[in-house]
């Protein structure tokens, strides 16, 4: 990913909005009373490291152009932890975390994070979670620079 994105900024110029938003494998998703600590490896590396290399891949870009957007995009198991989904439910709640931090730290910087919440399918019919109005959203995240959490829709109860 380090190399990926290295290419890009030297092709392309500095990287300005990162969007972290990788589809997770199903075998993450394990009910919790059969997901043992070994099961959370994967999701873990998957869910924070990655997107941990991929912000020290392109931080230096945005401080270079003193500003920049770092977007993650999560399930609604980030926010409201599932015990059908246990792996992602730990993990995206650990990339929660992370990308908080990291709004709270690069502020003063006029780098923004922000975490866009997308609960159920993405589909192409659907209003708020179709390609094209997360594509809305989450521009429209990265020029109104507000709270560091959004929703694509509510979240069911």
């Amino acid at each position: 990913m380090t190399a990926a994105l290295h290419e890009a900024a030297d092709t392309l110029g500095p990287v300005e909005i990162l969007q972290f938003s990788p589809v997770p494998r199903g075998d993450f998703m394990k009910p919790v009373l059969e997901t043992t600590a070994a099961d959370l490896d994967d999701p873990l590396a998957f869910s924070v490291k990655g997107p941990v290399t991929c912000v020290h891949a392109v931080l230096p870009g945005m401080r270079e152009l003193g500003r920049g957007t770092l977007l993650f995009v999560n399930g609604g198991s980030a926010v409201r932890p599932n015990s059908r989904v246990a792996g992602t439910s730990v993990a995206f709640a650990a990339e929660s975390a992370y990308a908080a931090m990291l709004h709270d730290a690069l502020a003063p910087e006029n780098i923004h994070a922000a975490q866009l919440i997308v609960p159920g399918a993405i589909r192409p019919d659907a209003e708020h979670s179709s390609p094209q109005a997360l594509a809305e959203r989450l521009y429209a995240i990265h020029t109104e620079r507000g709270a560091f959490r959004h929703y694509a829709e509510p979240m069911p109860t």
